[in-house]
């Protein structure tokens, strides 16, 4: 056990820290899977302690790190879904569906989810955000 985890003011949670670009909320993110979704990963340091996702599609902003460090769309390879607008931005990371795939057939979310309870999943890397995907997947229509 490390000395931070024998006092009682340890945190157990990851802490949500604000975007400083736009001020939103972010979660934390591994060091990993920003360097993943990198354009030129070999370039970047992780110089942060802690790094953060900003999901607010207005913001520029993608990562933050606690050091005061900014990761911008223009810095990844990967396009980032929850801040496009275009029908063809990704939602599923692990199997390449886009919004106007789940439009022309909602029954991939079902295979989403039933993939994701199987464990044949890889959010924590894929994903940009560092979390599962089916948050941000449209809700099924329920039938009045």
């Amino acid at each position: 056990m490390s000395d931070c985890c024998s006092s009682s003011d340890c945190e157990t949670q990851p802490r949500k820290r604000t975007c400083p670009a736009c001020g939103a909320v972010g979660a934390e993110v591994a060091a990993r899977t920003i360097r993943l979704h990198l354009r030129a990963p070999w370039r970047w340091s992780a110089s942060a302690g802690h790094y953060s996702f900003c999901e607010r599609p207005d913001c520029t902003v993608v990562y933050f790190g606690d050091d005061g460090s900014l990761i911008r769309k223009a810095d990844l390879r990967t396009r980032v879904g929850v801040k496009e607008t275009d029908p063809d931005a990704p939602l599923c990371y692990c199997y390449g569906v886009s919004r106007a795939d789940v439009e022309r057939e909602p029954a991939l979310r079902d295979f989403v989810v039933a993939a994701t309870r199987d464990g044949q999943c890889a959010c924590d890397t894929r994903n940009p955000s560092g979390r599962c995907c089916l948050k941000d997947f449209p809700k099924p229509h329920v039938a009045e």
